[in-house]
């Protein structure tokens, strides 16, 4: 069973957008069975799910917030959605549920500024700094070409943890979110730059260097 944790201090980041469309894609494409744990008390990835149509995957859901159930034992998959402001023992809680910790951040002066403030509080965490988790870096809702966005990569470039992949700035996202879908139950001739955005997470994610 593998444990992935989306998080990042400041909210906006695109948490349960990463979370959500990484669930749709193990279900979906890999037909693996995937729990999403919802701990953020906003309910994003919660309300997702309700509005997922019948005949897509079946995604498994917990409103964690609540407290967190025991997963079934044929999961592969559990994805954690966290709040923003987390810190303290719900940080190192969290840190230490997880194998693999993706980190989301917008090309903005002040996301910039408050991942590298995050980046200083989770090396403190004891299971990051003793290198029992994984840690990537994912570029989120990006215009590559844009002068803010080169500030951006030469951050994310400078940290000691993978810069795994850029997520480009689209509607198909808003769209996919409200059908309750992911990009990769889209049709592919709609999406086929996002997929292509995808292909480094998704390889990251499938191969040892994710793992701690």
């Amino acid at each position: 069973m593998r444990t992935l944790l989306v998080m990042n201090s400041k909210g906006g980041s695109g948490k349960s957008t990463l979370c959500t469309n990484l669930a749709a894609y193990f279900a979906h494409a890999e037909q693996e069975k995937v729990v999403l744990q919802d701990f953020d008390r906003q309910g994003s990835s919660t309300d997702w799910l309700t509005v997922r149509p019948e005949t897509s995957t079946v995604i498994g859901g917990q409103q964690a917030w609540e407290g967190v159930s025991r997963v079934p034992r044929d999961t592969h998959w559990v994805i954690m959605d966290s709040p923003a402001a987390l810190q303290g023992k719900e940080l190192q809680k969290l840190v230490r549920s997880a194998q693999t910790i993706l980190i989301p951040v917008l090309p903005s002066p002040m996301d910039i500024r408050a991942a590298a403030k995050f980046v200083q509080d989770i090396l403190l965490v004891g299971k990051v700094s003793s290198r029992q988790v994984k840690i990537g870096i994912v570029a989120n809702r990006v215009r590559e070409f844009t002068l803010i966005y080169q500030q951006l990569e030469k951050f994310l470039n400078r940290l000691n943890f993978d810069f795994v992949a850029r997520l480009r700035a689209t509607q198909n996202y808003v769209r996919s979110a409200e059908r309750g879908i992911g990009i990769h139950e889209m049709p592919p001739s709609t999406v086929y730059e996002d997929l292509t955005d995808w292909e480094p997470l998704i390889k990251w994610l499938k191969s040892k260097n994710s793992l701690p």
